[in-house]
């Protein structure tokens, strides 16, 4: 019988060999022999296979009192396990590696040292037999070594590899998902290490790993070694990469987020091979990878699922790890595996979370998944207590790491101080299903054990905390097969952290994405606070200014990079359908409360009639600041690639004033009909209709703004609560202009919509809307559902009535011809 191999180099492996070596050795040769041709860059190194680790097991007859240690083993009781898991590991440890095996691992170490060196620097990792299959990722259930030096320390670091199948965590996995404790063997990788701790690391992904959305690659980083970002001990940059433009050779980096990277791992010396070390200032407000790193990720990021898909005959998302070397400035793939839990997700069914009633919100953080939980908080600072969670209840702590799993399958949720997105404590919440806020800083000092608390990730881009038990709803809707109706139903959205989520909705595109929400949260800063920083009086803004812009090489720079993401991600989310982008809309009261703002903006008495909307784009006084709004404009369709963003005025009063503001755009690039550019107006004031046809002559098509054109049509303050009682959409008054606008856009061969609050506060309104035959509806996100089935049943009507006008017809047009 032939002895079986006990080491293989990378380009002798493949997917094949899964049984072999396990799923991240596989994938690594995969990788190496398959896509280094295509330029992505794989470091070296073997794979010390399953048949050494049961070459082990035999040789020191350790199979009989392993099996006997599991005995009757509860992974509730985590004490117990705790007990039984340390026993085995210490047994394997303690074992002497067969001479046979022992000399063929330093043989291999010797040929890699002729590679990179003498006493090469390895990372020696795990990976068992059954990890990353597609109901299984096992993702940091073995042991890692890093700066792994001379021969002597592989071979113990082996050791401790083969043994940490048996962690406490990684029974627990294999108990939970059904699998046999002796079936599974674990092979070891040794590969040359990539000198990231002197530069950065991180973790990338071909799907977003919150929503499902499979057109982004999510990439986070942070300096140093990528345990920093895995272990959850840092905030890392974040950076959204739109995969459709970016295989078509656009730059489609439709985001950036700074993160905190407090600390960063480095190398370290003596019998601790690597330290943690505090982060410079530079380091904090500096992005850790620049555009073209950034695009050069996300390219190995689609050939990586691409030659992976291919080998499963469906789309394949990958999760992977990356690492740049400080020595030579290079880019590495470190690791890739298939993603496990969105990408396995039944996306034909919508499920919502909401909140009943309002509470305390005690803390924020980033939110993992869309699910709210609660229960008693339990305050956990070291894994050694762990024991003392209970089921159901809310774990909190600083961060977690995998010894932490046997309890976390346990919460409610889970809140922690530190972390970001890619974390392990979000990682294994979202296999979970659980919600998580991660990065919440304050959290292990601000909530106390025992304390009832509801956590919420269903709100958007913050994950909130709050105290006590609130009510909330979930609400379930198969969309599998829900018919669309002739009208088109777009939405209304200005948050662009929903945009992804909200797009798995069914819709024709979004009729209404408005600036204000990205301005006021993403920029927070007035423009010409920013294009006039010097000339500020107001020292407090200045010092917050100076902080919110760190890491942009210019301010104006900032308010152009921001707007532009914001607006980019609600364009990739709804791609290649059309997003109809409102121009800042703001009004004087409320560009003054912006950071910086009230040295720039006037009084006004009547804010809501004043200086707002078209007549600021061409003020001398304000066309400085949406020349930053069209250079935004202009990167997101000509540099990002997302021709279907289009472009809206709003507040138009005249003619003229549009001719002046496409005029002003002109001088900024943004052409109407250039690369397919559209320009709509709002049809919110009186004049809108009476001019339609005058303003079909410079505009590409109307959305009604009901909202605006009520209070215009009425006479009423829509702010005044005096007359509030007075206002209403479905006036006559209002509804007779609606119908005249319609008319008048179809005359002219215009598209009209509406983008007003109306169709999705009252049903009988979108079925008036309907009936006059409008183009599109554009409807608050929790109104699509319903509403789409309400206009689905006005269209059978309209069809009905309309065929047996038809049949009538015909029946008298037979009368006449017997006459």
């Amino acid at each position: 019988m032939q002895k079986p191999k006990f080491i293989l180099w990378f380009e002798e492996l493949g997917l094949k060999d899964l049984q072999r070596v396990g799923g991240k050795n596989a994938s690594l040769g995969e990788m190496y022999r398959n896509l280094s041709s295509e330029g992505v860059k794989i470091p070296n190194g073997f794979a010390i296979t399953a048949s050494a680790y049961f070459h082990l097991l035999n040789s020191a007859n350790l199979n009989a009192v392993m099996r006997e240690t599991l005995q009757g083993l509860n992974t509730q009781n985590v004490r117990d396990l705790a007990r039984r898991g340390g026993k085995i590991r210490g047994l394997i440890e303690k074992a002497p590696l067969p001479p046979d095996l022992e000399a063929e691992i330093i043989e291999h170490y010797r040929l890699l040292e002729k590679e990179y060196g003498v006493n090469v620097d390895v990372a020696v990792r795990s990976s068992a037999t059954a990890e990353d299959l597609p109901e299984a990722s096992f993702a940091g259930q073995q042991e890692t070594y890093l700066n792994v030096r001379g021969s002597k320390e592989l071979l113990r670091a082996c050791r401790r590899c083969f043994a940490s199948l048996f962690t406490d965590r990684a029974i627990s996995y294999r108990d939970d998902k059904g699998f046999d404790h002796f079936s599974i063997g674990l092979s070891v990788g040794v590969q040359k290490m990539v000198r990231s701790d002197k530069s950065c690391s991180g973790v990338m992904f071909s799907i977003d790993t919150e929503t499902g959305f499979s057109n982004a690659v999510i990439i986070s980083g942070s300096w140093g070694l990528g345990e920093s970002i895995v272990g959850g001990r840092v905030i890392p940059d974040e950076f959204c990469v739109f995969k459709p433009t970016l295989s078509q050779g656009y730059r489609a980096i439709i985001s950036k987020k700074l993160g905190a990277k407090d600390t960063k791992i480095t190398y370290g010396t003596g019998p601790n091979p690597t330290k943690t070390v505090a982060t410079t200032a530079q380091e904090r407000r500096s992005f850790v990878l620049d555009d073209e790193e950034i695009l050069q990720l996300a390219r190995w990021a689609l050939t990586i699922e691409e030659h992976y898909s291919r080998r499963a005959g469906r789309l394949c998302p990958m999760d992977m790890e990356w690492a740049k070397d400080g020595v030579s400035g290079e880019l590495y793939i470190v690791q890739a595996r298939p993603e496990t839990v969105q990408s396995l997700k039944n996306n034909l069914v919508l499920t919502e979370y909401r909140l009943c009633e309002n509470g305390e919100l005690l803390l924020t953080g980033a939110p993992v998944g869309g699910k709210i939980g609660q229960g008693r908080a339990n305050v956990i600072l070291d894994v050694q207590d762990i024991a003392k969670f209970k089921v159901n209840q809310v774990l909190v702590t600083r961060m977690t790491d995998p010894d932490w799993e046997p309890i976390m399958k346990m919460a409610a949720a889970i809140v922690t101080d530190r972390g970001g997105r890619t974390c392990h404590a979000a990682i294994i919440s979202r296999e979970l299903g659980i919600p998580c806020v991660v990065g919440a800083e304050v959290a292990t000092k601000k909530i106390e054990s025992g304390q009832n608390v509801t956590v919420s990730c269903a709100e958007g881009e913050v994950g909130k905390v709050y105290q006590g038990l609130l009510k909330y709803q979930v609400k379930q809707t198969d969309i599998a097969n829900l018919e669309r109706p002739i009208t088109k139903i777009m939405m209304n959205l200005g948050n662009p952290e929903l945009a992804f989520s909200l797009s798995s909705i069914p819709n024709n595109g979004v009729g209404l994405a408005r600036e204000e929400f990205i301005i006021s949260s993403y920029i927070k800063i007035h423009p010409l606070a920013l294009i006039h920083f010097d000339r500020l009086k107001d020292q407090e803004a200045k010092r917050e200014i100076e902080r919110l812009t760190a890491g942009y090489e210019s301010k104006e720079q900032f308010f152009v990079d921001r707007l532009a993401q914001g607006i980019a991600i609600i364009g990739a989310a709804f791609y290649p359908q059309d997003v109809i982008v409102r121009l800042s809309d703001f009004k004087s009261n409320e560009y003054a409360n912006l950071i910086g703002g009230a040295e720039f903006e006037p009084q006004e008495a009547n804010p809501m009639l004043g200086w707002r909307g078209a007549s600021r784009y061409y003020d001398v006084n304000f066309r400085s600041a949406f020349g930053l709004e069209c250079r935004a404009l202009k990167k997101v369709r000509e540099q990002m690639g997302l021709l279907n963003v289009k472009v809206m005025v709003p507040f138009c009063r005249t003619v003229l004033e549009g001719r002046k503001v496409e005029a002003e755009m002109a001088r900024h690039g943004l052409v109407r009909g250039e690369n397919g550019l559209e320009i709509y107006v709002m049809c919110e004031i009186p004049s809108n209709v009476i001019l339609a046809d005058e303003f079909a002559e410079i505009f590409d098509g109307f959305s009604i703004g009901s909202n605006d054109l009520t209070q215009l049509a009425l006479g009423i303050d829509r702010d005044s609560e005096l007359v509030a009682h007075i206002y209403d959409e479905r006036n006559e008054a209002v509804k007779r202009l609606i119908s005249q606008v319609i008319k008048a856009a179809k005359k002219r061969g215009r598209k009209i919509g509406i983008c007003g609050q109306a169709p999705s506060d009252f049903p009988d309104f979108a079925e008036f809307l309907v009936t006059e035959g409008i183009d599109s509806i554009s409807l608050n996100p929790d109104t699509v559902i319903k509403t789409t089935l309400r206009i689905l049943e006005v269209e059978r009507k309209l069809s009905t009535a309309k065929s047996r006008r038809k049949r009538g017809a015909g029946r008298q047009s037979m009368v006449n011809s017997k006459w």
